[in-house]
C-alpha cells in the first residue's frame, strides 16, 4: 500500500476490504498520513459520505456498505431449511428500514462445534453470489451462547407438547418433551429455552416459566416484557435499600425553595412527577420583558447512590417502560411514586436550575441549585391549558395569574427562540389505547396536543442543554444524547421521493432541519403531505447516548443531555451526579456525585443504557400491536382507509386512519405481475402494467386477518397506487433467474 494522504479510489477499495465500522484513526495508520494531511483526509472522507459512496457511522466510523456484514461476526441460528442445513442471521442489524436482515448459511465441517437452532456463534463470514438466498456462508469460530429464549402457548400433546411462539420473527413450532414441560397447562402462555443441537425436525424447548392464561386481557403486556426480557423484580437487597430510605427534611447543603410556587405539569395518567416549573419576569431594568424561568426535577441522586445493588439494577434496567396497563419502573415504587416524586403539597429534594431569558428567548445566563421545594399544584396538560385559555374551573384557579400566565408568557419568548433555531419541526399524531377496568381495549385515541405540552418541552430542552453546557464548562465527564445526521443514503432516498411528487429538493447542500422543514412545509400545501413526513422520518438515525459529543440533528444543538427525568432514565441520574460532583452541590458530593470509577465505565453504562432503550421502545410498540390486533379481530372484513406507512420486497405496510394500526398488504394480493422493489425510491412497480406504490399513498384495504397473539394484521388492497407508473425491469425466463427485489404476485404465497 502507497504511503501518504490516498486518492479517493484507493479509500473505497481500502474500506471495501476493511472491518466494518473503521475508523478515521486506522485509516490514517494504515496510509501514514500525518499531520495537516489528516485534515484534507477527513475532508475526502466526508465528501465521499456526501456523495453516498461510503457509510458515516457512529463516532466518526466509515465503511464501504452499510449493510455489509464484517468478515466476522456474531450470528444467530434461527432454523433450518429443507435440506436440513443451518441457516442464521446476524445477531445485530441496524438497517431494517433498508433491507431485511442477511441470510447466512451455516455449513458444518468435520471439527466444528456442534450446533442446532438457537445457538449463538461467532463466526468468519464469506460473501456468497447467486440466486439461492444466501448472502453469506459462515465458517463457526466459537459457541458464544446456546438455549435462546423465547415465549409461546403451550399446546399439550400426549405428555409433552408443542409451543406455538407469539414472535413474528419465529415462524416454527418448538417441540417440548415430557420431561421438560415443567407442568404447563394446555394454552399456558409460557417462556422456554431453545434447546441446541437440533438439527432436523421440530427444534426442542424446555419451559422455564410460566406466564399464565394467553387469554386473559392483560397477558398481552406481559407477552412483550418476557419477549424482550424486560427485568420485573427488583432483588431483596434493592428493595431493602428502598424501604429504608426517608423523606428529606434537613438543609443541610440545600436552599429552602419551598415558598416558590412550583407546578408540575404531567398528563392526566401520569404515574410519577419528575419535573416541576415556575416562571416570572425579570425585574432587572436591564433585561426589560426578559423571563426568569426555574427548572426543579426530581433528585433521585440523594436515594440512588453509586455502587449499590439499587444503582446496579437501575443501571441494567436503563429506563421504566411504559405499557397501556402497566408500568415496568427503572425504580422500585416506593422511590418511583413517592420519596422521588414532586407531590403537590409535600417537602421534596430537588437538583434544578434557574434561567434568565431576554424579551427574544435567548439564554442570557443559568445557575444549578440543590434544594428542598414543594409542590403547589399537580396539574394535567388540560389544567394548565384551560387556565391559560381563561376556561379553567377547578381548585387551583388561584393560581393562574401568578403561576401559568408567566409561564406562558416565557414559554412564548421560547418558541422565538425556537424558531430561530429551526429544529426539525416533525410533529406526527400520537395515539393511545384506552383499557377498560377488564383490560380490555376500549377504544384508540388521539392524544390531544396542547401548548401545555409544548411548554413543557421547551422547558425541558432548555433545561437538558443548560446541563450539557455547565459540564462542559467543567471538563466533566458526562453522557450525551446524541442524534448524528441523517445518513446520506437515507438523504438520497427522501430527495428521490420528494422529487418523483414533483417537489423540489435540492442537492449537493449540506441537508439541515431548516431544509426539511422547508421540505415538510412545501409537502403540507399539497396532497403528499403524508408522504413527505414518513420520508423524512424515516430518513432519520437513531437517537442514543454517548459519552462523545456528537451533537443532536433533530433538536439542531451543538450540545444535548438528558437531565429533566431521573426517576425513569438512567441516563439523567448520571447528569445530576456529574453536576453534583462538579458544582459541589449539597452536603456530600463525593457521596451522591459522580466518581472516579463510574466515570470511566461511561461508554459502556452510555452503550448498556440505548440497548435498554431501544428494548423498551421495541417492547412497548409490540405490545401496542398486539393491543390493536385484539381491538380489531371482531372486525375481520371491514374496509377501512390508510396510508402506506412502509414499502418492502414482499409487500406494503398500510397504517390505519382510524386506529393507527399497521398491517402488512402481502405482495401475493396485489395482482398477477411481477414486482420491482427500488430501496432508493421507496417503490413497488408492477413489471407489466408499471403500477407504481410509494410511501404516504392513500389506500382503501380490507381486513382479512387480526392475530392478537402476534399482533399482526393482514390486508387486501381494495384502491390504490399510481397506475401506468414506471415499469420495473423485465425478468429473464424462469424463476431462478429472477431478479432478487422482485416478486410474483399471484394468488397463495409470494414467490421470488
Amino acid at each position: 500500500m502507497a504511503h501518504g494522504l490516498p486518492t479517493k479510489d484507493e479509500l473505497l477499495d481500502f474500506l471495501r476490504e476493511a472491518p466494518a465500522k473503521t475508523g478515521k484513526r486506522e485509516i490514517a495508520r494504515a496510509f501514514k498520513v500525518k499531520g495537516a494531511d489528516r485534515i484534507r483526509l477527513k475532508e475526502m472522507l466526508s465528501e465521499l459520505a456526501d456523495e453516498g459512496l461510503i457509510a458515516r457511522g457512529r463516532r466518526r466510523t466509515y465503511t464501504g456498505d452499510p449493510t455489509r456484514l464484517p468478515p466476522v461476526t456474531v450470528v444467530d441460528i434461527v432454523r433450518t431449511d429443507c435440506d436440513g442445513e443451518l441457516v442464521a442471521v446476524p445477531h445485530t442489524w441496524e438497517h431494517e428500514e433498508i433491507t431485511p436482515p442477511a441470510i447466512v448459511f451455516a455449513a458444518a465441517r468435520k471439527g466444528d462445534p456442534a450446533l442446532g437452532v438457537g445457538d449463538r456463534v461467532l463466526a468468519k463470514l464469506r460473501p456468497l453470489e447467486g440466486d439461492e438466498g444466501y448472502a453469506y456462508e459462515a465458517t463457526p469460530i466459537k459457541k458464544l451462547q446456546s438455549k435462546r429464549r423465547a415465549v409461546g402457548v403451550f399446546r399439550a400433546q400426549g405428555e409433552g407438547g408443542r409451543i406455538l411462539p407469539v414472535s413474528k420473527k419465529e415462524d416454527r413450532e418448538l417441540r417440548v418433551e415430557p420431561e421438560n414441560a415443567n407442568g404447563a397447562a394446555d394454552g399456558e402462555l409460557v417462556q422456554v429455552e431453545i434447546l441446541g443441537g437440533a438439527r432436523y425436525g421440530l427444534p426442542s424447548a424446555k419451559v422455564i416459566e410460566r406466564i399464565g392464561d394467553v387469554g386473559a386481557p392483560r397477558t398481552i403486556s406481559l407477552i412483550a416484557i418476557h419477549e424482550h426480557g424486560i427485568e420485573t423484580e427488583f432483588s431483596e437487597e434493592a428493595l431493602e435499600i428502598a424501604a429504608r430510605a426517608e423523606p428529606v427534611t434537613s438543609l443541610k447543603g440545600r436552599e429552602d425553595l419551598r415558598a416558590i410556587p412550583f407546578v408540575t405539569i404531567d398528563p392526566e395518567d401520569a404515574r410519577d412527577h419528575d419535573d416541576a416549573v415556575y416562571a416570572q419576569p425579570d425585574e432587572d431594568p436591564a433585561n426589560e420583558g426578559g423571563h426568569v424561568l426555574w427548572v426543579a426535577i426530581a433528585d433521585v441522586a440523594h436515594y440512588v447512590r453509586p455502587g449499590t445493588a439499587l444503582d446496579r439494577e437501575a443501571r441494567l434496567r436503563g429506563n421504566s417502560a411504559y405499557f397501556p396497563d402497566r408500568v415496568v419502573p427503572m425504580l422500585p415504587d416506593s422511590l418511583s411514586g413517592d420519596l422521588c416524586s414532586l407531590h403537590e403539597g409535600v417537602d421534596r429534594p430537588c437538583l434544578g436550575v434557574r434561567i434568565v431569558l431576554d424579551a427574544q428567548g435567548r439564554k442570557k445566563g443559568h445557575a444549578f441549585f440543590r434544594a428542598l421545594m414543594r409542590s403547589a399544584a399537580s396539574l394535567t396538560y388540560e389544567d394548565a391549558q384551560a387556565m391559560a385559555d381563561g376556561l379553567y374551573d377547578g381548585p387551583h384557579d388561584a393560581l393562574r395569574e401568578g403561576v401559568v400566565e408567566p409561564l406562558y408568557a416565557a414559554y412564548r419568548a421560547l418558541v422565538d427562540a425556537r424558531e430561530r433555531r429551526q429544529p426539525l419541526d416533525l410533529d406526527l399524531p400520537e395515539r393511545r389505547v384506552i383499557l377498560n377496568e377488564a383490560g380490555e381495549v376500549e377504544s384508540i385515541a388521539l392524544r390531544a396536543r396542547f401548548d401545555a405540552h409544548r411548554l413543557i418541552e421547551e422547558c425541558m430542552v432548555l433545561a437538558n442543554v443548560c446541563a450539557a453546557e455547565t459540564l462542559e464548562a467543567k471538563r466533566t465527564e458526562l453522557v450525551y444524547r446524541v442524534h448524528e445526521p441523517p445518513q446520506e443514503d437515507r438523504i438520497e432516498s427522501l430527495r428521490e421521493t420528494v422529487r418523483s411528487i414533483g417537489l423540489s429538493f435540492a442537492k449537493g447542500q449540506r441537508v439541515t432541519p431548516a431544509i426539511l422543514n422547508r421540505a415538510l412545509r412545501e409537502a403540507s400545501r399539497t396532497e403528499f403531505s403524508e408522504t413527505v413526513s414518513i420520508a423524512v422520518l424515516r430518513a432519520q438515525t437513531q437517537a442514543y447516548y454517548s459519552p462523545e459529543n456528537l451533537g443532536h440533528f433533530g433538536l439542531n444543538l451543538a450540545r444535548y443531555a438528558h437531565f429533566t427525568s431521573p426517576i425513569r432514565r438512567y441516563a439523567d441520574l448520571i447528569v445530576h451526579r456529574a453536576l453534583i460532583a462538579a458544582l459541589g452541590l449539597g452536603a456530600d458530593p463525593k457521596q451522591d456525585g459522580l466518581g472516579a470509577e463510574e466515570a470511566a465505565r461511561l461508554e459502556d453504562t452510555a452503550t448498556l443504557i440505548s440497548q435498554a432503550e431501544r428494548r423498551a421502545m421495541m417492547a412497548e410498540r409490540d405490545s401496542t400491536d398486539r393491543y390493536l390486533a385484539a381491538y380489531m379481530a371482531e372486525r375481520i372484513g371491514a374496509e377501512f382507509e390508510g396510508l402506506v406507512s412502509g414499502v418492502a420486497r414482499f409487500g406494503l405496510f398500510v397504517k390505519l386512519d382510524e386506529t393507527g394500526a399497521d398491517g402488512l398488504v402481502p405482495v401475493s394480493s396485489l395482482g398477477d405481475d411481477y414486482y420491482h422493489h427500488d430501496a432508493e425510491t421507496g417503490t413497488l412497480t408492477g413489471d407489466r402494467s408499471g403500477r407504481t406504490f410509494r410511501l404516504g399513498q392513500r389506500v382503501t384495504v380490507r381486513l382479512e386477518e387480526a392475530v392478537p397473539l402476534t399482533g399482526g394484521l393482514r390486508f387486501t388492497l381494495l384502491e390504490g397506487g399510481e397506475a401506468g407508473g414506471r415499469p420495473g425491469r423485465k425478468p429473464k425466463s424462469g424463476p431462478r433467474h429472477r431478479p432478487k427485489s422482485t416478486f410474483r404476485a399471484r394468488r397463495g404465497k409470494p414467490r421470488g
